[in-house]
């Protein structure tokens, strides 16, 4: 089991308003919209998506990073490594 799993219906719905932000961004472009309303919009999603990679990244060190830990050994290890790779991801993003 997923730490997330818990929050998944949740997690859903976001990702599934993301993606409708997304189908806006695309009708506004087809429909010619004015830039600075285009880049507001993308500003919007992309935020969106923020709050759910750090709702994501929070549940996986709670979960499986503290569970790895809890274990010790090189599964430790490996999981905080892991965890570090997708931080340092999410901040270059």
């Amino acid at each position: 089991m997923r730490g997330y799993t818990g929050d998944k219906d949740n997690l859903l719905k976001r990702l599934r308003r993301v993606e409708g932000q997304v189908r806006g961004l695309q009708r506004m472009v087809e429909s010619d919209e004015y830039c600075i309303d285009i880049l507001t919009q993308i500003s919007a999603a992309t935020k969106a998506l923020q709050s759910v990679s750090l709702g994501l990244m929070d549940e996986h060190l709670k979960h499986c990073v503290a569970e790895a830990i809890a274990e010790g050994g090189d599964k430790a290890d490996e999981k905080v490594r892991e965890a570090s790779e997708a931080i340092a991801r999410l901040v270059r993003s």
